[in-house]
């Protein structure tokens, strides 16, 4: 008998030191909504972000008192998430177009990656596949 899989999704949960600058990125800048947040007190403390089918979590880490945690380096560093994209190159115009620093795209692993970092150095990539040889630099002159 084969059993349903139980787990349906994978959502990276990321402590950040600026919750408002975090979503500030997320949703004005890339795109995301807020789907669900919480907000004992009035204020922002938590919150889910989607942009299609995928999902992150924002949680401001507390600086002081209770549950406090100061972080020994930048926060995102050395962390990469990979969203799978349908054509990762019309988020890197919308992205541009916006006046927003992002890396031009290159072709690595059979796809168009896209990347850039968040307010914390959270290393964020959009990626889709080509047929377009490996390290291939983008340009608005090339066809795809």
């Amino acid at each position: 008998m084969n059993a349903k899989p139980n787990v349906k999704q994978a959502v990276p949960f990321f402590s950040v030191s600026n919750i408002k600058a975090s979503i500030r990125f997320y949703v004005e800048d890339l795109g995301f909504e807020m789907i669900h947040k919480w907000e004992p007190d009035g204020k922002l403390r938590w919150c889910w972000l989607q942009c299609g089918d995928a999902a992150l979590m924002l949680q401001e880490f507390r600086k002081e008192g209770h549950d406090s945690w100061v972080p020994e380096g930048k926060v995102g560093e050395g962390v990469s998430i990979v969203f799978m994209c349908e054509d990762a190159l019309a988020i890197y115009r919308k992205i541009k177009n916006r006046g927003i620093e992002v890396s031009n795209p290159f072709v690595g692993n059979g796809m168009w990656v896209v990347s850039l970092n968040d307010p914390d150095g959270f290393r964020i990539c959009f990626e889709s596949d080509t047929d377009v040889p490996e390290g291939t630099e983008f340009s608005e002159d090339l066809n795809r």
